[in-house]
């Protein structure tokens, strides 16, 4: 029988099985092609954004220039999470060489042969302020312990010039400042290097293995949630044997693990002692579980195993910006932990579609698309994705949501930044609103100062409103690759590095006896 002819039956028999069974067919199915010119020479471009391929475990990828793994909401320099892969197979021209070997990954940003890493120098000379405790501060700090310097000097604000040798960021105005606050610099000197040469090998154009991710799970593997290694290993991921490709897997894989580690039933987060739930979080988490691990029905594809369904459970992610360019294969991993619940995940933020307007333009606003919502309905079977570029709390009071359902809705804000001065009048109006609805709001923090600064805003805005769910404390699931604020090269952090969740207040009512 003939390749083409074998395939061809193959497509006819998968139409008639589940999705499990058929993706495992399909993958056998392509496994025979030939391997000349393999899908896995993917490529990505530099400048645009595709979507990814729909197949559940993606091929391995050469990237050429992925720029920043994040687009964070205090980064304003840096872009969004690149995608673009081309659904094409590239020609022998068109594949990427490689650009930088593995042990040529350390370059100072000036002098890197990446034209991307030498913008960014451009960009942080011109922000960046010398952190040298002569010149007086120019703006709030922003570091894990949030205190500016307690003595400065009296010398004007400085702009950094002078390149650390050892790290190859700037960060002083002058060598001479450089050396006499070499002991300060040490302390994050070592991390600002391993995020200079993480950068540079997003963009050697070596094969990536460890952006390819696990298909379905099957429901008699349980996955154990204790940590990274034990979460992939027992997903059935591909072998991440590198620290530096591990940094990489889990800066995408934080997202929607994160969320998944905490409404998960096999969650690590738990009413024991020091593992941070509490009674009101097992009460609201249990709701949630009670839908997205619904029990075995009986049910089948043909008329007389029709069964009731359960909604879509929503995942409102608020303020969404790196998180609505994410690869559409890191989101379908919610998809495989939940199998039998169907999930839709619904992105609002008006920076939602930044940076993105080449890959889904903006749909006009109609009666029946009222918000202009691009929606992605293809993602996965039982997974869908829309995207809203407009604020949760012009939306909530237009009451298009409602009603509802702790059953079957649940808030999610990555890095929301709460109580930073220059965000936290956005929130003013949308956190009693979310309180309004008794579902969980899980909320996440780059740092541990920044994750206590916004439970402290939330607990003077809505005193004696909420209820905790799950107390502050480090992400289990946090990235493990460190981030660099372009504005402020003192200031690193890792994406859901704390975690927390919190739910508006449910008061008993009360009875009084007669009087008798």
């Amino acid at each position: 029988m003939t390749l083409p002819t074998e395939l061809a039956l193959r497509g006819l028999v998968r139409s008639q099985l589940c999705v499990r069974c058929s993706a495992s067919l399909g993958g056998r199915a392509f496994s025979r092609l030939p391997t000349a010119p393999a899908p896995s020479q993917l490529a990505v471009t530099s400048g645009t954004r595709g979507l990814h391929s729909r197949r559940c475990a993606q091929p391995t990828r050469p990237i050429s220039a992925v720029a920043g793994a994040c687009s964070s909401k205090r980064h304003s320099s840096s872009v969004g999470f690149k995608e673009g892969f081309s659904s094409a197979t590239p020609t022998k021209e068109e594949t990427p060489k490689r650009v930088l070997a593995e042990d040529d990954l350390f370059h100072p940003f000036t002098d890197s042969p990446i034209a991307d890493m030498r913008g960014r120098a451009t960009y942080i000379k011109m922000h960046a302020h010398c952190p040298h405790p002569d010149h007086r501060p120019t703006r709030l700090a922003e570091s894990v312990t949030g205190k500016p310097a307690m003595e400065t000097g009296n010398l004007p604000a400085a702009h950094v010039d002078f390149e650390c040798p050892d790290c190859g960021v700037p960060v002083y105005c002058s060598k001479e400042h450089w050396e006499q606050d070499y002991e300060k610099h040490l302390e994050i000197c070592d991390t600002l290097r391993q995020i200079n040469e993480d950068d540079h090998d997003l963009r050697s154009g070596r094969l990536f293995p460890e952006f390819e991710y696990a298909g379905p799970q099957l429901e008699e593997a349980l996955v154990n949630m204790t940590n990274w290694d034990t979460f992939l290993y027992t997903r059935n991921f591909t072998a991440i044997n590198a620290d530096r490709s591990m940094r990489h897997a889990t800066r995408l894989l934080t997202y929607p693990v994160t969320v998944a580690s905490i409404l998960h039933e096999l969650s690590p987060y738990s009413l024991r002692q020091d593992e941070r739930l509490t009674t009101e979080g097992l009460k609201s988490f249990s709701a949630l579980r009670y839908t997205l691990h619904p029990a075995l029905s009986g049910g089948s594809n043909d008329v007389k195993g029709l069964r009731p369904e359960a909604p879509a459970v929503r995942l409102f992610v608020l303020g969404a910006r790196a998180e609505s360019s994410l690869p559409r294969d890191v989101w379908v991993q919610l998809s495989h932990l939940f199998p039998r619940s169907r999930l839709h995940i619904i992105l609002i933020g008006p920076e939602s579609m930044a940076n993105r307007d080449d890959e889904f333009p903006l749909p006009p606003r109609t009666a029946s698309n009222p918000f202009g919502a691009v929606v992605e309905d293809r993602v996965w079977p039982r997974m869908k994705i829309s995207t809203i570029v407009d604020y949760y709390h012009t939306i909530h009071k237009t009451g298009y949501f409602a009603p509802y359902d702790p059953y079957f809705d649940c808030f999610v804000l990555f890095h929301p930044g709460l109580g930073h001065p220059a965000s936290s009048h956005e929130w003013t109006e949308t956190i009693p609103l979310l309180l309004e609805t008794k579902a969980p709001i899980i909320a996440t923090g780059y740092t541990q100062y920044d994750m206590e600064r916004d439970v402290d805003w939330v607990s003077k805005t809505a005193a004696g409103e909420f209820d905790i769910l799950l107390k502050p404390g480090e992400n289990i699931f946090r990235s493990l690759r460190w981030d660099l604020n372009d504005l402020d090269p003192q200031d690193i952090s890792a994406g859901n590095w704390g975690v927390w969740a919190f739910r508006g207040k449910r008061y008993e009512a009360t009875r009084k006896d007669a009087e008798v």
